[in-house]
């Protein structure tokens, strides 16, 4: 039972690896001149969400070798999923109120401490975890240096897409991330035995019915 529910959370994990960066590439192309609107908000949220079982299977691939980084960075991501969270509804709820960019961070400015703790302190800890975690990668050599490299450079476009907000930067920062995701999803995916057995056992049917 236990060796069953590892298989199906790792399955989840490396689902959640094509998941998540595909709906964060989803939600640029929503872009409304520059800012989030309802539908480019609610596509980051729910990229944000599909992040967190990502991280995890990222930060498995190194836990032997970094056993304390990757419990600690991997909390660390998890709070700038969040942040990015607080950011995306902003967004949402700037659209829904018609509420323009000015006007919010001039309501933001009222409330400093939790606008830093929730949005513009912690916003850069997202692209910074994946960037420190390609450099890790590059290191210990868990992953193949190309792969690690466009982690590496996920985690720095990630950010100059989304401070400009120009689209074609987003769309480019956005397949920079997503290809070393799907790289370690359907590796993870192929090296899986209960997805390999069900394979297999689809192939032999095939060849029976053939």
């Amino acid at each position: 039972m236990l060796r069953s529910s590892l298989k199906v959370e790792e399955n989840i994990e490396n689902f959640a690896l094509l998941l998540a960066p595909a709906f964060l590439a989803a939600s640029t192309f929503y872009w409304h001149n520059g800012e989030y609107d309802t539908t480019s908000a609610t596509l980051m949220i729910v990229s944000l969400f599909f992040w967190l079982p990502a991280f995890r299977a990222l930060f498995k691939m190194i836990a032997d070798k970094l056993p304390l980084y990757s419990i600690w960075a991997l909390w660390i991501a998890y709070f700038g999923c969040i942040s990015g969270v607080c950011f995306a509804f902003v967004g949402y709820m700037a659209a829904v109120l018609n509420v323009t960019h000015k006007e919010y961070l001039e309501a933001l400015s009222a409330y400093p401490f939790t606008s830093q703790l929730l949005l513009f302190a912690s916003g850069p800890i997202f692209p910074l975890s994946i960037l420190i975690l390609g450099i890790q990668m590059l290191r210990k050599k868990v992953v193949p240096f190309g792969i690690a490299l466009l982690f590496c450079m996920g985690g720095i476009a990630f950010p100059l897409s989304r401070i400009p907000r120009i689209e074609l930067v987003g769309h480019i920062a956005d397949l920079v991330l997503f290809t070393p995701c799907l790289y370690v999803s359907i590796k993870g995916l192929r090296n899986n035995p209960s997805i390999n057995k069900k394979a297999n056992a689809q192939h032999e049917y095939l060849k029976q019915q053939g």
